[in-house]
């Protein structure tokens, strides 16, 4: 057996073109477009690449794009002010402030700023307390990638064994949450976790998000298992996941490859959580629809 190779891109390319087709007929039922405020703080060689990622993705799903490009060493109350006056933009459905930000700044304090309703990364304390209580709000982009890339290979997830290997606010925890709510039993494994081979052998679903290349070993797989790797780590011979992906090959049922897997994914859901805010706050309903 060789595993199936999940194509994310290909996904995250279907997602986008249905985003479009709802971003246009939202800006006509409407009267405006979508629009999605990205901050970048600095000038991080990676974070600027992701946002001039962002700002393409947006315009190209016709939705309107506001980047906000502030010095490295900008004050907290500035920073502060500028979310603020975005949070009050009527033009602004959504508000993403890039991460990592400079040492000096509090990252807590800024997200804390965001509109819970404009908050399209998820991160919000107030959209945390919504997705574990099962209320409506703005889900993390790249747990609600995996999920959707894992109800497309498996259809109904209800009374499958998923361990989350990771236990981040951004990732593990958010998608511990949506597997929960998709009726699977599930385990968040972390680097404390007792027997932890013998504890992810169990799983039907693997989602990695530890942050260490090649650290979930092929034979650890419970055979005919769905990975789904989350990591993304560069070494000597190029990017890898959080998983032996030559090793997790023979045994797994399916697996997404890093790259091309989950990455793609973030972006577009990025886009579909602005075009759900935008309906929020213009009172229309929004159809989710399938990629």
């Amino acid at each position: 057996m060789t595993a199936r190779i999940i194509d994310g891109k290909a996904f995250a390319a279907r997602l986008r073109a249905r985003v479009a087709t709802q971003a246009a007929a939202f800006a006509e039922a409407a009267g405006r477009p979508a629009g999605l405020a990205v901050v970048l703080v600095g000038e991080d060689a990676a974070s600027s690449v992701y946002v001039r990622s962002k700002g393409k993705a947006t315009r190209e799903a016709g939705m309107a794009g506001f980047e906000h490009r502030l010095s490295a060493d900008v004050r907290q109350d500035e920073l502060v002010a500028l979310v603020e006056r975005l949070n009050a933009d009527p033009a602004v459905d959504g508000i993403l402030v890039q991460l990592p930000l400079p040492a000096h700044l509090d990252a807590d304090a800024v997200l804390l700023t965001i509109d819970p309703d404009k908050d399209v990364d998820g991160f919000h304390p107030v959209n945390a307390g919504r997705l574990a209580t099962g209320l409506p709000g703005m889900v993390p982009c790249t747990p609600y990638g995996c999920l959707l890339l894992l109800q497309d290979e498996l259809g109904d997830l209800s009374g499958l064994d998923a361990v989350v290997v990771g236990r981040s606010n951004i990732v593990g925890k958010p998608m511990a949450a949506l597997l929960t709510a998709a009726s699977c039993t599930v385990t968040i494994a972390h680097s404390r976790t007792r027997d932890l081979p013998g504890v992810i052998g169990r799983a039907d679903i693997v989602v990695a998000a530890v942050g260490r290349a090649n650290f979930v070993q092929g034979a650890w797989l419970k055979p005919g298992a769905v990975v789904i790797d989350v990591g993304i780590n560069r070494i000597d011979s190029g990017l890898v996941g959080d998983v032996d992906f030559a090793a997790a090959l023979p045994v797994a049922a399916a697996i997404t490859p890093v790259p091309g897997g989950v990455g793609p994914m973030t972006i577009a859901c990025l886009l579909r959580n602005t075009l759900v805010a935008a309906h929020r706050r213009a009172g229309l309903a929004f159809d989710e629809g399938r990629a």
